[in-house]
């Protein structure tokens, strides 16, 4: 079983489109939004429209639940409708794992679950939420990391990174008898992002954290 993960689009559709190029070739078994698909860019309804045309299961995000501000404003009544209808979690059970998905945690859909973060805090978290593998997003800083037998993934973001790799970032979870993960990156045209922030309303500071991934 070949699961992708991927999250924090933003509206940027060259990115998407490349990651769902990179994505096809691959031939994965099931796919999973994690949320955040508008905000800092000017294409959310064109993304939210391929999403919702290949039916993939999707995660409401926290900047889906915005509505004020230019890059908020862009977004149709129906996708709009869409994005209100979206979960906080999603729960999966493959090879006797419990696997939850989240945006930000199990908690909160602002709350970020960082490679730092207190391993108590996690596990208490994660009992709550009863998961053996926990999956988020919306740091934008992918990382995998083992708290005993408990295994916490961050995807990582298709259209906005922050960890100095301009390359967008998803994850791709090969599951048997246990979990390998691959963080996969593709390059995207990011100058055509870019400038599309550079003629449109939105601060001119996102242009460059496109190209610098912070």
């Amino acid at each position: 079983m070949r699961i992708a993960l991927f999250s924090d689009i933003h509206a940027n559709l060259p990115a998407f489109e490349a990651f769902l190029a990179d994505l096809d070739a691959r031939k994965v078994d099931a796919i999973y939004c994690l949320g955040d698909m508008i905000g800092y860019n000017i294409w959310p309804n064109e993304v939210i429209a391929e999403i919702r045309r290949r039916g993939i299961a999707t995660l409401a995000g926290n900047h889906d639940q915005k509505t004020k501000g230019y890059a908020y404003e862009l977004v149709l009544a129906d996708n709009r409708a869409y994005l209100n209808t979206l979960p906080a979690h999603i729960k999966l059970e493959y090879a006797n794992l419990n696997i939850v998905l989240a945006h930000g945690s199990t908690r909160s859909i602002d709350e970020y679950v960082l490679e730092d973060t207190d391993e108590s805090y996690v596990l208490e978290m994660m009992s709550e939420a009863k998961a053996d593998v926990l999956c988020v997003g919306h740091s934008h800083l992918p990382y995998y990391r083992m708290i005993g037998d408990k295994q916490v993934i961050n995807i990582g973001s298709v259209g906005k990174p922050k960890d100095g790799n301009p390359d967008g970032c998803y994850a791709l979870l090969t599951i048997d008898d246990r979990i390998q993960v691959d963080f996969i990156r593709f390059a995207y045209d990011i100058e055509k992002a870019a400038t599309a922030i550079l003629q449109s309303p939105l601060p001119d500071e996102l242009a460059d954290r496109l190209r610098k991934a912070w």
